[in-house]
């Protein structure tokens, strides 16, 4: 049975209040209609864009409609958390092709725990203090339409490379949700944030592997991302040299994005783990199981899985200098004990060897010149 309460006129305020009491940068109401967003997910998922995520298809019809999550759900309240660490030194690794660039929002905590608690808390404050609600809180751990659902809730709009944008302070942070039979005041039009790309293409410009195909289109199978986080599989051949150093994550669209230059410094919960921040491609590839598992505790990076993240560090190195130490902890982990990190070994090695080659030839040539 739907909730018949009816919001007072100072329930958004002290909504507010309590959200940033948590923590919270922003927050928005919006009606759980996803429907002017159906057409935009039935043609990605038809180009083939999803990649192997399979399951992007099979739970498509539970994010064409946030009731089938949520029976009765009358109100989505889309919540704004910040996470960009203060010393992140993003440029600077990514300029260092024997250092192992991670996402930034992986610096840190894994964001899924930490949110959903302060989520779960707000729900549960507006229960008992404001009037009782069926609910359910979500971080980017169902099929729910969040981009979307944000942007109606007046958080941003959806930039050219398909994350969130806010003029307040790029595209930084997390989005979660908190589904209520509630039926709250929905954001007004007005005061949605208007699309403030304009004619710019950085982002599309810049992206190593061309995996923002056109304004607003992601091709999932290309993007970074993807290849090092989601697909569990051998990465394509052609596109490895493409990765150069990026482990875990790319961040190259919103390190160019022009509306980042207000991003601010987030939540300290997120604040970045020293062995993170510009970690040596050689040690990472050392490490051992165990030591993946202690150094990745309570981390993002425990998604990609031990194997998985060796796959990534061999790749960063194979498209690095061809150095004695890059070259030593490549072959010292042969075998490795799983066959697709041997294979992208292989390779790295393989790729260092005929640079390594091609340099002593330049070399030669250059002393033949300068001696007749």
């Amino acid at each position: 049975m739907a909730n018949s309460w009816h919001p007072e006129s100072h329930f958004l305020d002290d909504l507010r209040s309590q959200a940033a009491t948590l923590g919270f940068a922003k927050i928005g109401i919006t009606a759980p209609d996803v429907s002017a967003h159906r057409d935009y997910l039935e043609a990605w998922l038809e180009a083939g864009f999803a990649g192997d995520m399979q399951w992007m298809a099979t739970h498509a019809n539970l994010r064409k409609d946030p009731g089938a999550l949520q029976p009765g759900v009358r109100s989505v309240i889309s919540v704004r958390l910040d996470y960009l660490p203060d010393d992140h030194q993003s440029e600077t690794v990514l300029s260092d092709p024997s250092k192992g660039y991670i996402a930034r929002y992986a610096l840190g905590r894994d964001y899924h725990k930490v949110f959903r608690k302060r989520l779960k808390t707000l729900a549960e404050w507006i229960h008992t203090t404001i009037a009782p609600h069926g609910y359910r809180v979500f971080t980017d751990s169902a099929p729910v339409l969040e981009k979307h659902l944000a942007e109606q809730a007046g958080l941003g709009w959806i930039g050219k490379h398909t994350l969130l944008l806010s003029k307040e302070i790029g595209s930084y942070f997390f989005l979660g949700e908190i589904l209520t039979d509630l039926p709250l005041p929905a954001v007004a039009p007005d005061d949605l944030e208007k699309p403030r790309c304009g004619s710019c293409q950085a982002c599309i410009t810049v992206c190593p592997t061309n995996a923002i195909v056109a304004p607003y289109q992601l091709d999932a199978r290309r993007c970074i991302s993807y290849l090092t986080i989601e697909l569990k599989t051998s990465i394509p051949l052609e596109l490895r040299p493409l990765i150069g150093n990026r482990i875990f994550g790319c961040d190259d669209c919103q390190l160019v994005c022009p509306w980042n230059k207000y991003a601010a410094v987030g939540d300290p919960a997120f604040a970045a783990r020293a062995a993170l921040i510009a970690p040596s491609l050689t040690t990472l590839m050392a490490w051992t199981e165990e030591e993946f598992l202690t150094q990745t505790e309570g981390s993002p990076l425990r998604r990609a899985g031990y194997w998985q993240f060796l796959r990534n560090v061999a790749v960063g190195l194979g498209n690095g200098p061809a150095t004695q130490d890059a070259l030593t902890a490549l072959l010292s982990r042969i075998p490795s004990g799983n066959d697709m990190v041997d294979e992208h070994i292989q390779w790295a090695v393989d790729q260092l060897t005929r640079q390594g080659v091609e340099g002593r030839s330049r070399d030669n040539a250059q002393v033949q010149r300068s001696n007749p």
